[in-house]
């Protein structure tokens, strides 16, 4: 099946799990979330949800 992946934006150099995220994950089925910020380390907020600097994505790194 397909798997879905969301994508939420942050401002905040400390992304964290929020009730947003988690409402998503759950409401919409996703398998994936990925944070985008304006920090420099990829890092895993939880086992679903991935901090990935905005940087990576305009240098054309995979975001999973």
């Amino acid at each position: 099946g397909d798997d879905l992946l969301g994508i939420e934006c942050k401002r905040t150099d400390t992304p964290r799990m929020t009730p947003s995220i988690r409402h998503a994950l759950d409401a919409l089925g996703l398998k994936n979330v990925i944070v985008l910020y304006p920090g420099t380390k990829r890092f895993p907020i939880t086992e679903r949800v991935t901090a990935v600097p905005i940087q990576a994505v305009a240098e054309g790194a995979c975001l999973i």
